[in-house]
């Protein structure tokens, strides 16, 4: 029985999630949210296939956001299964209660090293709800090129510290490190990668997914196939106008992350907060990498131009 597609339509701000399940292998990828809707899916979708959750063994997931992984502690223990993820994210679903606690506290203390206000911080805090995750849960935890069930799991990291892709025989199961409508957050979507230059990150991780013998049609953690070298090159052209844009919104007498994303994205509240103060922080240290600003405060963050034109910034950006 070839591999197919789950697709959950609710329980995602991103829309719709897909769930990939490799029947010979008694494999399910990406299992979706947590809650009675996304389950109730999930069952159906094994049952229409001739399937059960008992037939279910092992169960990948692509990275620690709950939209993809919050249905596999549940899963797991239904199917007496085991998770296995890259070992970078799997600390965040084996050691939830503990884990996301550090999260929040770490997502609050890099918005203000941003230069998000309190009453930011506060509201980012309130609106961050527990996922129903157990506080504990057996996870694996991989390295690049661990094989699970004939399948090998390749670390694409940048949307997130320990994103995996699953390749399949040529096939690639790619999570959201390249999507077909949008492109994955960099920055506010795991705080941890803001100690270095996370936008570099994923930069490097698309050079590598585009360098792989791997079929053109992959299959994305939303929506259900993706064109990857049509699309990597869309994702790179964003971020080369992203980085153009934060540094032509960067006034010459300097300003925050923050500012610069009410610069570019206007008023924004909760999650919208973190990720959006989070694309300008990347963006930002990316530009500063490339002499585009330079960075003249710590507390909080503060860049300011340098002297390199427009012109420059186009040339560098396309080096």
């Amino acid at each position: 029985m070839s591999p197919f597609r789950i697709a959950h339509s609710h329980g995602s701000p991103e829309g719709e999630n897909s769930t990939y399940v490799f029947p010979e292998r008694g494999v399910v990828v990406d299992p979706g949210p947590p809650g009675e809707k996304p389950w109730e899916t999930l069952r159906a979708g094994l049952e229409g296939h001739g399937l059960g959750v008992a037939d279910v063994e092992e169960i990948v997931l692509t990275h620690w956001h709950s939209d993809h992984a919050g249905l596999g502690p549940r899963l797991a223990a239904a199917a007496d299964a085991t998770i296995h993820m890259h070992e970078r994210d799997a600390p965040l679903i084996r050691d939830y209660g503990t884990e996301r606690q550090r999260r929040v506290e770490r997502d609050a203390e890099t918005l203000r090293s941003w230069g998000a206000s309190d009453a930011v911080v506060s509201d980012v805090r309130e609106t961050d709800s527990p996922s129903p995750m157990p506080e504990t849960v057996p996870v694996i935890g991989h390295t690049d090129g661990a094989s699970v069930a004939g399948l090998e799991l390749r670390h694409t990291p940048g949307h997130t510290c320990g994103h995996i892709a699953v390749n399949a025989e040529g096939t690639l199961y790619v999570g959201d490190a390249v999507l077909p409508m949008y492109t994955p957050n960099v920055g506010g979507s795991d705080t941890r990668t803001a100690t270095g230059n996370p936008l570099e990150t994923y930069l490097r991780t698309l050079n590598r997914i585009a360098r792989w013998d791997v079929s053109q049609t992959a299959r994305p953690g939303h929506g259900p196939t993706v064109t990857l070298d049509d699309r990597i090159e869309v994702i790179r052209k964003h971020h080369r106008d992203r980085v153009a844009d934060v540094v032509n919104a960067t006034p010459n007498g300097g300003a925050t992350p923050w500012e610069v994303a009410q610069t570019l994205f206007g008023e924004m509240s909760g999650i919208h907060a973190k990720m959006g103060a989070g694309e300008a922080a990347a963006h930002l240290t990316h530009a500063a990498q490339l002499g585009l600003v330079e960075r003249v405060d710590e507390d909080p963050l503060t860049y300011r131009p340098t002297e390199r034109t427009v012109e420059d910034v186009s040339r560098l950006l396309t080096e």
